[in-house]
């Protein structure tokens, strides 16, 4: 066959055209998925959301301070005036292997830049690492397939495009990397390499879990396959120390890390990764202790555990000897805990998979993946499959079952189910292509014409997802502007607003200056604008974003007050909308877009305030206490003109009707020459200009030291 065609030998090496094949094929998912990655650029060079600015200043610090200094590092423009001690709060992995990497890579550029480019490197890289894992499961034809769909994944690819410098590209790197060598290293036939390439799958987990602490759903199929795995290896003297060579890696390397320490190896994912190793020893005692029925007794074992499990959970909710988890986690685990933590609910990252959205990111790959399923158990029961391991058909369902179910809870989470679906999906396409292969050579009826209509078909299948529906397509839902070139709202557009703003901010105010603003706004503070801010995007302390949304929505005098006790020198406040063309002489604008106007339900919620007190019934309209009472209200330089149907805007209301919205003129309430609590001593161009389209506004108030509250 022309696959085994010697091409040149190197040494004892023979390269052959299916090893071209093989680097074409995975070169190609590389260059596509980079290629996708990195469209937001069209909109301009910038970090991407909010987390990326810190990492980025974090790596900053690495690479000016080095390393050891980043251990000590007590950051004091977070969380003001406490500070942040950010070895134990950060992905120290994530800074760490930013620095290395442009210690060896970056070449003199700018490390700014550098981190631009970093997430959009490792996650395109991420695509051959699922291609080794996937091969090691089911062949090298089922790692193609799986390069390939990965490499269009949509829930990936939003989660890494160039820019995010955040948590997942690296952390999803080195999960996908510590899962190949666990799987590759249990299945090797040579014992010194099962023990190096255990021993760096359980450093390589604790690195994914430092990057990213969402990687502790990884955890969560590893522990089941390995109470599964006495029951389907027949080589217990083997995983007798394989299993535990991978745990004491896993646990040894966390002791390096303080954040991975204490919430993952003193927490439920590390005392589930140690429970289920002892149960597989556990396990393997009782089967080489039986004469008979080992199987059987394994089994009692199990149920007996099954039985207890629930019951010390139960007792443990009451006493709590046992370490919990965080909120975040829990609600990944438990859908119903969704609506009971206001601050978690309001980022929307953490929003609840629709049907339609899982129907958007995986499609037809849904199909693909039932398709092996099924076919999987199908040949198992007819003993015709023969290119997949029975440990690692477990192994996949697992993972499938597993990375489905956790995503469910969180859209960030979709990316546990994309690695799911696409091995499942790569697998039945292997199998599926082996079948039909397999039958039209040993049949004559079946034509090259027929091999060439179904890979056809296959073919177009795949393609589909990606240019239908139309504005649905992978291409366009990620070519999206850079968070901070449109304020995270929901303009298409690319603006110097913020940028201009925090330049100003940095320029234009005391270097020791406090600046007060919803915590989503933190790290462009503290790392564009240079200045401390009182709560930032890690979410560290929720009683101060609480304190903040209470100060936001108390009226002039008491804010003033709480700022002053909150030692602040300057409140931003954000505010997204257009202004409409209405051949009107005076400008009139509709508010919401993104901005804090749109927040505002959320800062009540957090606060635990009624929402009916400040908001109509639509849930986002404004009612007079709103505009007339609240430091929020007054801080939007904007006043209520009346209501308009946006369906026929001739039907007009001085008052609130359902189904109408508000339209607006401007109005700065607390002008820069004023005396009372603020004076604003900003506002963005977008605000100035009057341009017809979107505004995204950045203020900046001045908090008025000599001001005299009334009351």
């Amino acid at each position: 066959m022309i696959s085994n065609i010697k091409l040149v030998s190197i040494g004892n090496f023979d390269l052959k055209f299916n090893h071209l094949l093989i680097i074409g094929i995975l070169s190609l998912a590389f260059s596509v998925s980079f290629l996708l990655r990195a469209q937001p650029a069209d909109y301009g060079f910038a970090l991407n959301e909010f987390d990326p600015f810190f990492n980025y200043r974090a790596t900053q610090y690495v690479v000016d301070n080095g390393i050891p200094a980043y251990f000590e590092w007590d950051d004091n423009k977070s969380w003001y005036p406490h500070g942040r001690d950010v070895s134990s709060t950060s992905q120290v992995t994530l800074h760490l292997t930013a620095a290395v990497t442009y210690w060896i890579f970056g070449g003199g550029s700018d490390l700014y830049d550098f981190t631009i480019l970093f997430p959009a490197i490792f996650g395109s890289l991420s695509a051959i690492i699922i291609f080794a894992l996937v091969r090691v499961i089911g062949g090298t034809t089922a790692g193609l397939f799986s390069a390939l769909l990965f490499s269009v994944s949509l829930p990936i690819l939003i989660r890494s495009p160039i820019g995010w410098f955040k948590s997942e590209p690296l952390g999803l790197f080195f999960a996908l990397l510590s899962v190949y060598l666990l799987l590759s290293g249990i299945n090797s036939q040579n014992k010194k390499i099962a023990f190096s390439k255990l021993l760096g799958a359980g450093i390589f987990t604790t690195f994914s879990i430092s990057a990213w602490g969402g990687n502790q759903f990884f955890v969560m199929p590893l522990v089941i396959f390995f109470i599964a795995l006495p029951f389907l290896r027949k080589d217990h003297k083997f995983i007798a120390w394989a299993i535990p060579l991978y745990t004491i890696s896993t646990i040894i390397t966390s002791l390096g890390f303080e954040r991975v320490s204490s919430n993952f190896l003193f927490g439920m994912g590390g005392i589930l990764l140690i429970f289920s190793t002892l149960f597989l020893l556990c396990c393997i005692f009782i089967q080489n202790k039986s004469s008979k029925n080992k199987t059987r007794n394994s089994l009692i074992f199990l149920l007996v555990i099954l039985i207890i499990t629930p019951f010390i959970l139960v007792i443990n909710s009451e006493s709590q000897f046992l370490p919990g988890a965080s909120h975040r986690y829990l609600n990944a685990l438990n859908p119903f805990l969704t609506t009971t933590d206001p601050l978690v609910d309001s980022v929307s990252e953490h929003a609840t998979t629709t049907l339609a959205q899982s129907f958007l990111f995986h499609s037809v790959l849904m199909i693909f993946s039932g398709l092996g399923i099924w076919l999987i158990i199908k040949n198992i029961q007819k003993h015709t499959i023969n290119f997949i391991k029975n440990d690692m058909i477990a192994f996949s369902l697992i993972l499938g079952i597993t990375g489905v179910y956790v995503s469910s809870t969180f859209v960030r989470l979709e990316v546990f189910a994309s690695v799911s679906i696409i091995l499942l999906a790569s697998l039945g396409l292997t199998v599926l292509t082996k079948e039909f292969f397999t039958n039209s050579n040993s049949k004559k009826s079946y034509s090259k014409f027929m091999q060439l209509s179904f890979f056809t078909g296959i073919v177009i299948l795949l393609i589909i997802p990606m240019i239908y529906p139309v504005g649905s397509e992978t291409s366009r839902i990620i070519d999206i502007p850079p968070t901070i070139l449109n304020g995270g709202s929901s303009y298409q557009i690319a603006t110097s607003d913020w940028l201009d703003a925090l330049e100003w901010m940095k320029n234009n105010t005391p270097k020791d200056a406090v600046v007060a603003s919803w915590w989503d706004y933190g790290y462009w503070i503290s790392t564009m604008g240079e200045r401390a801010s009182l709560a930032d995007n890690s979410t560290i302390h929720t009683r101060f974003i609480e304190n903040i949304a209470k100060m936001l929505l108390s009226d002039s005098d008491t804010a003033w007050n709480t700022l002053n006790e909150m030692q602040a020198d300057y409140l931003l406040v954000f505010v997204t909308g257009e202004r409409l063309n209405l051949d009107a002489e005076d400008s009139f604008y509709t508010l919401i877009g993104g901005g804090d106007e749109s927040k505002k339900q959320w800062f009540m919620k957090i606060a635990g305030y009624d929402t009916s007190k400040y908001l109509h019934d639509d849930g986002i309209s404004g009612t007079d206490y709103f505009w007339d009472e609240t430091l929020l209200g007054k801080t939007f330089p904007f006043s209520l003109s009346g209501y308009v149907n946006p369906n026929n805007i001739q039907q007009q209301s001085a008052t609130y009707v359902p189904g109408m919205i508000g339209i607006y003129q401007k109005d700065i309430k607390f002008p820069s020459d004023g005396d009372g609590p603020l004076k604003l001593v900003y506002a963005s161009s977008s605000f100035t200009e009057e341009k017809i389209g979107p505004m995204i506004g950045v203020f900046i108030y001045e908090i008025n030291k000599e001001y005299k509250p009334i009351s």
